[in-house]
């Protein structure tokens, strides 16, 4: 998806959704974030929970979605933008067509979940009875960033606990 409907105000609400993206990497989560915009102001905001809430339906697009529906009092979101820093998978596309996005803005590419353009093109299957505006790749590199740093810095702590682990074994001698 190429970037060529991106507006002003697209950075500006993909800036929010990176600030959503890093509580989620403070909570030990893939930080992920979105925001919903109606009228020029948020009416929803979520970040990625599904660790932290024992939930696999707990992704920044969902909850941002729900977020938004209980403030309107509809689930139906005609008119409203969604933002988020990484594509979004097949669920989060369904409840985004179902919850009536009018237009999806996200970031970063997601190449084994991906279901806008990466792994699977969701939102062009005929049977759907609406129809979503994607436009991908706002601000591509700081969304990949924050994922990429969170994901180094990840198994950089795997590492040392196995380090450490190993240096403790080989001391337990008697």
């Amino acid at each position: 998806m190429a970037s060529e409907n991106q507006l002003p105000d697209d950075l500006f609400w993909m800036n929010r959704a990176l600030q959503l993206a890093a509580q989620a990497a403070e909570l030990g989560e893939v930080p992920v974030g979105a925001v919903v915009v109606l009228d020029g102001r948020e009416i929803g905001a979520g970040f990625n929970a599904p660790i932290s809430g024992c939930d696999p339906t707990a992704h920044a697009e969902i909850r941002a979605l729900r977020d938004a529906a209980a403030r309107v009092g509809n689930y139906r979101l005609s008119g409203a933008t969604l933002y988020v820093t990484l594509e979004p998978c097949t669920m989060c596309v369904g409840a985004i067509v179902h919850g009536r996005i009018s237009r999806l803005v996200y970031g970063a590419t997601e190449p084994k979940a991906g279901a806008i353009e990466s792994a699977r093109n969701t939102l062009d299957e005929p049977h759907l009875n609406w129809r979503v505006e994607p436009v991908g790749g706002v601000m591509q590199e700081r969304c990949s960033q924050i994922l990429s740093d969170f994901f180094s810095r990840r198994r950089r702590e795997i590492r040392q606990r196995r380090k450490q682990q190993k240096a403790g074994k080989g001391s337990d001698h008697v």
